[in-house]
């Protein structure tokens, strides 16, 4: 079973032809709003992948409420443990610009209301073997508690850097899964911009002292992982990308997905990368995760 301890947002996206430099302004060519938030739409890609999932969380009494939550109930994600607060429900503000790249200011409202009693409550009702997904969307003490009293309870927990900040590096130590893109990786082993080889030299590092799973994104160009001392490679497919929105919240669903109904580790990779790419093409971050059929198929 997996459990998402994390953020529940409502995006509200805007398309331009580019992305404006600071202090400009652009025309935009459309508008949409959409369910989002990085805990959320890692859930539902967990669901849509065909796992057994539980959202932890939380929303505000208004408006956004139910639409961020409509596709997760769709999916069967069980949603009983989402508090509803009197903060107002989390946002993304979303600019995607012609080459399908974006630029994104989360607003936490409700999120920022997630605590620590929340977090060992979630893994007291979790069992050994379970995976938790957490990010970095909700209060940085939160995710430390749920990290501890997940290790102390052998419940395997898969962290995501994003958004990277000075706590996700520090809680990135806990973790048993720790998932990030190139960028993030290099800045958290405090580095900037290393070559491919670079980079892998600093994964084998890492992992010979923490024997953690690392999973870093490239993109394009795949994704590597160290795995039990193996270093695994593979890429998604190539495609002509829309929004890449969601396309790293759906790597991490697909991949929790995968490991939890038992594939090894090459093949949940090989899967998590080619959901990855199919959610590029459809606009918004949940309404672009593919579902188990598309993804076989394409596989």
């Amino acid at each position: 079973m997996i459990t998402v301890f994390g953020s529940i947002n409502m995006d509200l996206i805007a398309t331009t032809a580019r992305l404006p430099q600071p202090g400009e302004t652009v025309a935009g060519s459309a508008f949409s709003t959409a369910a989002g938030g990085k805990g959320a739409n890692q859930a539902l890609a967990a669901a849509r992948a065909g796992a057994t999932v539980s959202m932890i969380g939380a929303v505000g009494r208004d408006a956004f409420a139910e639409p961020a939550l409509a596709l997760l109930g769709q999916a069967g994600a069980n949603l009983s443990a989402v508090r509803r607060t009197e903060e107002p429900t989390g946002t993304a503000l979303i600019l995607v610009g012609g080459d399908g790249e974006n630029m994104i200011v989360v607003v936490p409202g409700a999120n920022g209301t997630v605590t620590t009693t929340d977090a060992e409550a979630t893994v007291a009702a979790m069992k050994a073997g379970d995976i938790l997904m957490l990010q970095m969307e909700v209060p940085a003490p939160a995710v430390r508690a749920a990290m501890i009293a997940a290790r102390a309870k052998g419940v395997r927990t898969m962290f995501n850097t994003a958004p990277l900040t000075e706590d996700a590096i520090a809680l990135s130590e806990l973790a048993s899964i720790v998932v990030a893109n190139e960028t993030e990786f290099d800045l958290l082993i405090g580095r900037q911009s290393l070559d491919p080889d670079q980079r892998l030299a600093a994964m084998h590092d890492l992992h010979g002292r923490t024997g953690q799973t690392l999973v870093v994104t490239l993109g394009a160009d795949g994704v590597v992982a160290l795995h039990d001392g193996a270093v695994l490679t593979t890429k998604g497919l190539e495609i002509e990308p829309v929004d890449t929105v969601g396309a790293g919240d759906t790597f991490c669903g697909y991949l929790a997905a995968g490991l939890d109904q038992g594939l090894d580790f090459a093949a949940a990779l090989r899967r998590a990368a080619v959901a990855g790419s199919l959610a590029c093409l459809k606009k918004g971050a949940q309404p672009a995760i593919p579902l188990s059929a598309e993804v076989a198929e394409r596989i």
